[in-house]
């Protein structure tokens, strides 16, 4: 909505046919492009680019009457798991502002954790929503695959990445989705919509649900001992709900490490960068787009066959988040991410009902199955839980919101 909208809307005889979303503050991914404003991907290479058009999802959040704040942080080309770039300070959680907000949606969900936006516009292809909804104690939602369109265009050769919310009530995740889901915007791939809006069905019980667990990290690694914790806590409150919570075995393949990093590869390369400029990329930037454009095609396509791919690196040992990732190449994004911001004292305030927030569930997310994070009281970490939308889109979110009346 802007300014001169308003004319119109004061002049609606009946408040039924306003914008469902009116007035209603929010803020977009600076990787997602914006008419008129600056959108920089996180990138000095990018910091003259002013679009001259919208993607779809800010059309959306626009017609359903949201107003837009401006653009959220992202690493560069949203390539890492934390929120650090050369065009402003990194992205804090508002829990502890000397711990990472995650990434690559870190700004976004630093902006909804700390009161500035009720709900902000995130994207996911490794846990770019989720890591950074546990970090500040959010409701993280990584739609299925077609649910939200990324056009009009989409660089993401890999098909990682999709779109979606971050906010402070499952609620509010479900009406945000209610104003993007993708029918009436071009997508190739896109899904039908529920029988009822997203919001409606928060209001219905999920009913008896069988919930799978594990704690086994999918790379060579300890368990953070409060991960493990928070982990039997939420497979215990689930169980008081009445679910059936199981034990199963990983469900990781060994190749699910190379395969995802083949695809992070490629994807960097997606952005198109003067060569003159290269050099002006971060160092961890310049390594992948490097081993991006060495893939040969069987390779690429071996990725496209994994059954699970997540995202490395994902370290528990508390590094302050001021520039706390000294970009020096490969490792700077294989062996870390900063702990998940928390309050002073307060300790781990969440957990992980199918695993736990060690390694973030990111084997959904390459099948195409919708995923997300739904804090435990109002502090970081998580609990993820994983459905396939083509038979049942809404159960999700209703669990989601029957964990969170359930919370203190």
């Amino acid at each position: 909505m802007q300014l001169h909208d308003l004319t119109a809307i004061e002049a609606a005889d009946d408040p039924a046919t306003l914008p469902p979303l009116l007035g209603v503050p929010t803020a977009i991914k600076d990787l997602n492009l914006t008419k008129g404003i600056v959108t920089q991907l996180g990138s000095r290479v990018y910091t003259d680019n002013v679009s001259t058009l919208d993607d779809y999802i800010v059309e959306s959040l626009r017609e359903a009457g949201t107003i837009s704040l401006g653009k959220t942080a992202t690493p560069e080309f949203g390539l890492p798991c934390y929120t650090e770039t050369d065009i402003g300070p990194p992205a804090c959680t508002p829990w502890d502002p000397a711990r990472s907000a995650g990434g690559s949606s870190g700004g976004a969900a630093a902006a909804v954790a700390g009161g500035f936006v009720p709900f902000a516009q995130g994207s996911d292809g490794g846990g770019s929503i989720r890591i950074p909804a546990s970090a500040c104690g959010l409701v993280g939602l990584k739609t299925s695959r077609g649910r939200v369109s990324k056009g009009p265009l989409d660089v993401d050769a890999t098909w990682l990445a999709v779109l979606g919310p971050l906010a402070r009530t499952v609620r509010d995740a479900a009406a945000f989705l209610d104003a993007v889901a993708a029918p009436g915007r071009v997508t190739p791939d896109p899904l039908p919509l529920p029988g009822e809006p997203f919001r409606i069905a928060c209001d219905r019980e999920p009913g008896r649900l069988r919930i799978g667990r594990f704690i086994e990290a999918p790379i060579e690694s300890d368990v953070d001992p409060q991960v493990r914790d928070a982990w039997e806590q939420a497979s215990r409150l689930l169980a008081d709900l009445g679910h059936e919570v199981l034990d199963i075995d990983s469900p990781m393949p060994p190749d699910a490490v190379p395969a995802f990093e083949t695809a992070w590869a490629v994807s960097a390369t997606g952005a198109p960068v003067d060569p003159a400029r290269e050099s002006e990329l971060r160092p961890l930037t310049r390594h992948l787009r490097e081993r991006g454009r060495a893939i040969s095609g069987p390779q690429y396509a071996g990725h496209r066959r994994a059954r699970g791919v997540l995202t490395p690196g994902h370290r528990r040992d508390g590094a302050p988040a001021r520039r706390a990732h000294p970009d020096v190449g490969p490792a700077a994004a294989a062996d870390r991410l900063v702990r998940p911001g928390r309050r002073p004292g307060s300790g781990l305030r969440a957990a992980d009902a199918i695993h736990p927030v060690h390694r973030r569930g990111e084997r959904h997310r390459p099948a195409g199955h919708l995923a997300a994070a739904v804090p435990e009281r109002r502090g970081p970490a998580d609990r993820r839980d994983a459905g396939r939308t083509a038979r049942r889109r809404a159960t999700l979110l209703r669990l989601g919101a029957q964990l969170e009346a359930a919370l203190p």
